[in-house]
């Protein structure tokens, strides 16, 4: 996954959570303490997925420590792969399947250098990638990383205010 993406999410998720344990009853924040830390640990697992290209093929999955507990992976030979198939999403958006003879495998749209992971793609494949893009553009995500920072910022000014009250 993309830095920016990864840590945006990561940024968003501790905004949205963070002050719930300082905000809720006594009995309740050991709780939720537990439930942040937990939670973390799924958004970071969640957002470690990884693509590997190589003169092989492409790999996507997560890394050993979370690999047992998230949804499997999956590989394919470059030779493997038939056809990309569009899809529209529920939302307006589109996304791509890489078809083969064993199914149809969700193309990572999230990844670092994607523009040059779609020229290795179309090279290894003989596909055509032109039409194929991001899921958001970049700036979407620059643009909550901001908000986010922005949220934590004055979390943090008010949890000062309040320890010096």
């Amino acid at each position: 996954m993309a830095p920016l993406i990864r840590l945006t999410l990561l940024a968003l998720y501790l905004a949205l959570v963070l002050p719930l344990p300082w905000q809720a009853p006594a009995a309740l924040q050991p709780a939720l303490w537990a439930a942040v830390v937990l939670g973390l640990g799924l958004v970071l697992a969640l957002t470690s997925e990884r693509v590997e290209v190589d003169a092989d093929g492409i790999r996507v999955g997560h890394p050993a420590w979370c690999a047992w507990w998230l949804r499997r992976g999956w590989q394919l030979p470059w030779q493997a792969i038939t056809a990309i198939t569009p899809v529209t999403t529920s939302q307006g958006g589109r996304v791509f399947y890489l078809r083969s003879g064993d199914g149809s495998f969700l193309l990572p749209q999230r990844v670092a250098r994607f523009e040059a992971f779609l020229e290795r793609l179309s090279r290894e494949t003989g596909l055509d990638t032109s039409g194929i893009g991001r899921i958001s553009p970049p700036w979407t995500y620059r643009l909550l990383a901001t908000l986010s920072a922005l949220m934590l910022a004055g979390e943090l000014g008010w949890g000062l205010t309040l320890l010096g009250s």
